[in-house]
């Protein structure tokens, strides 16, 4: 397994991955995570492909991933996957698209778990009510890709 630390306005996030593909997206906060000079060759085009994002020049992720997991957080990472640029979705609406209602928590701890941050956006699920639930990479990234991918249109003054 290969691992390169990029730096993004969110923070430093580690990358983890080998031929079979991306295997994780993690953000770090150790001071000690420094910087790749080299990014291995498997993990060029994810480090790539975030920096395009970053920069406002992708709005969807191609790439081969092998996140490890249960069959249920699966596919629930795969349903995230169907969440648009730009759009959020609740624990309950996803719930009810995996077939069940009744799976809400079970569809929230799988997105918890979500090992590949950004391109598997888990960031894009809100509570029902609109509130920025919890987030692994923390509620202050959580906003910030949200007002990223939907920015607020300048109010008029008057």
């Amino acid at each position: 397994m290969k691992t390169a630390f990029i730096n993004t306005p969110v923070g430093i996030l580690e990358l983890k991955g080998d031929a079979e593909g991306l295997a994780s997206v993690l953000f770090k906060d150790e001071e000690n995570d420094v910087v790749s000079e080299k990014i291995p060759k498997e993990l060029k085009d994810a480090a790539l492909q975030l920096q395009e994002y970053f920069e406002g020049n992708r709005k969807e992720f191609n790439l081969k991933l092998s996140p490890e997991g249960t069959d249920f957080q699966k596919r629930v990472w795969e349903e995230l996957q169907e969440i648009p640029f730009g759009k959020t979705t609740s624990y309950q609406q996803m719930a009810n698209t995996l077939g069940d209602p009744k799976v809400i928590r079970a569809a929230a701890s799988a997105n918890g778990k979500n090992p590949i941050s950004i391109i598997i956006p888990c960031h894009r699920v809100i509570g029902s009510d609109g509130s920025l639930t919890g987030y692994a990479g923390g509620l202050h990234r959580k906003k910030w890709l949200l007002e990223f991918e939907n920015p607020s249109p300048q109010q008029s003054l008057f």
